[in-house]
């Protein structure tokens, strides 16, 4: 029995909320952008509420007591050894991946993204005058994996510069081993290419699951890469805009230092630094409850779709809230299911083509949010997309 309540629906709507407020359709459940339908860690709420009750809310000058709070927290969660100077603060993960592309890439460079991938990654490249090279993973029976082959065709390509790594992968839910991540990064070392490793949702773990920092390989894989984090997806505080960038190279810290002035996402608010300073201070029993909490609904959903929608195939998850849902038994594209569980069910989801060509047939559900309120949402999935059966004498 946990300590902190997941079950609890907590009204959104009206609350300025992007995933509860872009409709005016009251019966409307969105299933979709990431955030999370649980309130934060009390930590959380206690440090913000005293931070309000100071009631000053000047620019804001990051403490020491921050960094020391990202140091203790990699080492302690993930092995990761951080060092102050490697780390740059910024307003969110996707303005950290456009600085870090500006400083490691020239426009017209190629940037390869394992698709299908979090949407961000394309406007990224396109806002830097780069172009997607697509290394698609491979689906073999509801698990991905990395196409090393065709990886090391697309990265020998002297105008590509740099990769995008999602690790844990958005929207495939996979945790990548060790030796996955070596052998990426042989690849993309032995051809000058630099990796840039979103590990937003490095926090959410299935049981059995260990994140594994990509700069935690070794000496090379520190020295040639750079790392971007944010508690915003496992405190579900997106809205505060705080994330870090962890760069050990001095000189290309200070190139994406530079880039982060030119895009004026240097400056942080004084609630974000109160907020990462709670959470990872005094965050981790409540997170371990969560991602408890998560894998229930993912076996929540998995044992629904076996028993009420086996047409369609669950991806095997590890990490993340995000499930990532096969549809192509169905026959229909990824807009026309989306279009219709939006119009018959009321079921706001994100369509698989939003994350590349390599999702066509695809959904991703946001898992995310209280059991009651997961199983609302499969069954207006089942109500849109069952395929009856015919019966034995219509068979016969």
């Amino acid at each position: 029995m946990t300590a902190f309540d997941f079950d609890t629906l907590i009204p959104r709507q009206g609350s300025g909320s992007a995933k509860w407020d872009s409709q005016e359709d009251a019966n409307l459940l969105p299933m979709w952008v990431a955030d999370m339908d649980f309130r934060t860690a009390p930590c959380v709420i206690d440090a913000l509420r005293g931070r309000v009750e100071h009631g000053i809310f000047g620019y804001t000058k990051v403490p020491k007591a921050y960094y020391t709070a990202v140091i203790n927290w990699f080492a302690r969660r993930h092995r990761l050894t951080i060092e102050r100077d490697w780390i740059l603060y910024t307003s969110g993960v996707v303005p950290a991946l456009s600085a870090i592309l500006k400083a490691v890439t020239q426009p017209g460079d190629g940037v390869i993204v394992q698709t299908p991938a979090y949407n961000c990654f394309f406007s990224s490249i396109r806002n830097m005058q780069c172009r997607l090279v697509e290394n698609r993973l491979v689906n073999r029976h509801g698990h991905y994996q990395m196409d090393f082959d065709d990886l090391e065709k697309k990265a020998a390509d002297p105008q590509v510069t740099a990769l995008l790594l999602c690790n844990p992968h958005n929207p495939v839910g996979r945790s990548w081993r060790a030796e996955e991540l070596i052998r990426l990064g042989e690849i993309c070392f032995r051809h000058g290419v630099t990796v840039i490793s979103d590990e937003i949702h490095c926090d959410l773990q299935f049981p059995g699951q260990r994140h594994q920092p990509f700069a935690a390989l070794g000496e090379a894989f520190l020295a040639k890469s750079v790392t971007t984090h944010s508690p915003s997806k496992s405190f579900n505080i997106a809205g505060l805009q705080i994330a870090n960038i962890v760069v050990a190279d001095p000189a290309l810290r200070a190139r994406i230092d530079r880039a982060l002035n030119i895009h004026e996402v240097c400056d942080v608010n004084p609630f974000g630094v109160a907020a990462l300073m709670a959470a990872y201070n005094g965050g981790d029993t409540w997170l371990d409850a969560l991602n408890d909490y998560l894998y229930q609904n993912y076996l929540t959903v998995a044992a629904f779709m076996q028993s009420e929608l086996p047409q369609l195939t669950l991806t095997r998850q590890e990490a993340t809230y995000l499930a990532w849902i096969d549809c192509r038994a169905l026959g229909q594209s990824s807009a026309a299911i989306g279009e219709a569980l939006l119009k018959q069910g009321q079921l706001w989801i994100s369509q698989g083509t939003v994350y590349g060509e390599a999702g066509e047939g695809y959904i991703r559900l946001n898992m995310a949010c209280p059991r009651e309120r997961l199983l609302d949402g499969l069954m207006r999935m089942k109500a849109v997309l069952h395929v009856h059966e015919p019966d034995s004498q219509a068979r016969s």
